[in-house]
């Protein structure tokens, strides 16, 4: 429940005047209403209706409003384009939302950024300005429903409420069982992002063409020079990912299609996609080898694309293929899904360079850059058979930091060393661990994350037909979110706490917290006003509501609990 405080704003009637006065869960309701009959007229083939809903939406406040605030809050905010522009100020902000029109507007060129690949070479990435991520959010909202609708129904990267272990799941539905496919073609698409066809992707994409074409045309910077762009939709943009799962969508689908799907069935062919990755399933080699792969080759050419030949390779199951950072291998028939030699090397090496570059480093700090990290990572493995390789890597990793502790007191013995560095810890001795200040002033122990202490557990898969704007599938859709948040939020005891509490909603708006929204954690009352850190005096608030209910001098009252009237 939402009440003035003594200083409150009197909120203005009808439309909004200041980017704080927009209410949110309105704004999120007729973006979803609208969503969701483009969804239904996709359904239906309607694609004139498709089409007039899409520009209804494209052009309302509503939509304009939720692309600035996307752009606003997620974690390419501080990353400016070419114009060095960023939107950091509500009256900022508000100018943009209000500005945000199809009419006169023009794309500015890319700035041309590159980042580490794990094989040592680099990733091209193209940053659009501001006011172009805010056009291609706005859009964006138009165009999800219909992709989501149309979506392979194993393609699993890119799309709401779908991950990497949903993939593997599927894999292993796929492969597990004795009658399984003994044979896997594990493709690979040359440059995916940078070769896709224009022509075609104009053709396809039921978006509007005048805005898609200027968006393909728009050009990048690289060291000050003006570069067409001829192919190819650059990595860095938000519709970009969307845009690349509709080109690759009908894989799976024309493919069953185009064998038949009692052929398919025989030949127990299966589809696994995740964005440009995908394995393909078979009965024999020679099947895939001299019918599906040539199938596949001609589907992609069509396109602009092409499979990578050093990368694209049919292997048998005993023999095991890598995909998403893990192995799949079948033991004397058994499949085992762990963790591959190449993400554990490359981890690794990551873990390697937080250590040493940190020599001078507190071993408090040290501490607080590498739980992250270890957490993260142990978290993706979750799932699968990787107690051997946590076991292997806190081995690894203690050897690397039994050498940083050592180096920095070359003249103490080892047993000081140790004493100063390594304490037992639940049980276990050798635990990298600190004493660290509280709040309150009094110590407690700040150990490392042990990779071994992460239980395995199962990843339920997310149904291949779950469509998030179908509102026959809403309570499948919140169960998962749920379940999904909860699990993100599993080392973090107090804010899983607040969030079961609130029933995944922010009390501000009404609408869900998700990993997209983000949350902050909000005193109730202030502790600059005698407020305590107590779970009954914080609740989570989207950020945007966060600084609404600041600038507009709001208080929020702690939500009822479940079953209560």
């Amino acid at each position: 429940m939402l009440v003035h405080s003594h200083t409150a704003v009197p909120a203005p009637s009808g439309a909004p005047q200041q980017w704080h006065d927009i209410d949110w869960c309105r704004v999120q309701r007729n973006v979803r209403v609208m969503q969701v009959r483009i969804a239904k007229a996709c359904r239906e083939n309607n694609w004139r209706r498709v089409k007039a809903l899409q520009r209804m939406l494209t052009r309302s406040r509503s939509a304009r409003y939720l692309a600035v605030r996307r752009v606003t809050e997620n974690q390419g905010k501080r990353t400016a384009g070419v114009d060095r522009v960023l939107w950091d100020t509500p009256d900022a902000k508000w100018k943009a939302a209000n500005g945000l029109k199809r009419h006169g507007y023009k794309p500015r060129p890319l700035r041309r950024v590159f980042i580490p690949k794990s094989n040592g070479k680099e990733r091209p990435l193209g940053i659009p300005t501001m006011t172009d991520r805010a056009m291609q959010a706005l859009y964006l909202l138009a165009l999800a429903p219909i992709a989501e609708t149309t979506g392979d129904p194993n393609s699993y990267g890119f799309r709401i409420e779908r991950c990497t272990a949903d993939a593997m799941g599927q894999l292993f539905v796929c492969l597990s069982k004795k009658v399984s496919a003994q044979w896997v073609l594990e493709a690979d698409i040359k440059g995916c992002f940078d070769n896709i066809n224009h022509d075609w992707l104009i053709a396809n994409v039921p978006m509007d063409k005048a805005v898609l074409q200027k968006w393909l045309k728009a050009g990048v910077i690289h060291k000050g020079q003006l570069q067409a762009t001829e192919a190819g939709t650059p990595q860095g943009g938000i519709i970009s990912p969307t845009l690349a799962n509709m080109v690759l969508d009908g894989l799976e689908a024309q493919l069953k299609q185009h064998l038949g799907v009692t052929k398919a069935k025989k030949l127990k062919i299966n589809v696994v996609r995740y964005a440009d990755d995908f394995v393909i399933t078979g009965g024999s080699k020679e099947v895939l080898e001299n019918e599906i792969k040539p199938w596949v080759e001609r589907f992609l050419a069509v396109r602009g694309l092409q499979l990578s030949p050093e990368k694209t390779h049919v292997v048998h199951i005993d023999q095991g293929f890598d995909f998403l950072g893990w192995n799949f291998r079948k033991y004397d028939g058994k499949l085992l899904i762990k963790p591959s030699k190449k993400n554990v090397k490359a981890f690794y090496s990551k873990v390697k360079e937080v250590i040493s570059t940190h020599k001078t480093a507190t071993q408090a700090d040290l501490i607080r850059l590498l739980n992250p990290l270890l957490r993260g990572w142990a978290q993706y493995h979750q799932p699968v058979v990787a107690k051997k390789a946590y076991s292997r890597m806190d081995s690894t990793i203690f050897s690397a930091l039994w050498h940083w502790a050592k180096r920095r007191h070359p003249n103490k013995s080892l047993d000081w060393v140790r004493r100063n560095y390594f304490r037992a810890y639940e049980g276990r001795n050798w635990i990298f661990a600190t004493s660290v200040l509280k709040k309150d002033g009094t110590k407690t122990l700040a150990p490392m994350y042990l990779l071994a202490s992460t239980p395995i557990e199962r990843h339920r898969k997310v149904s291949g037909v779950f469509n998030p704007f179908d509102p026959s599938m809403e309570e499948m859709g919140e169960k998962l979110r749920m379940e999904r948040m909860l699990k993100k939020l599993k080392y973090r005891k107090q804010i899983v706490r607040l969030f079961q509490g609130q029933r995944g909603l922010c009390p501000l708006c009404k609408q869900p917290i998700t990993k997209v929204s983000g949350w902050h954690d909000h005193h109730i009352i202030h502790r600059s006003q005698g407020g305590g850190d107590t779970l009954d005096n914080r609740v989570l608030l989207h950020p945007v509501c966060h600084q609404q209910l600041h600038s507009r001098g709001l208080t929020v009252n702690k939500p009822a609990p479940q079953g209560a009237f």
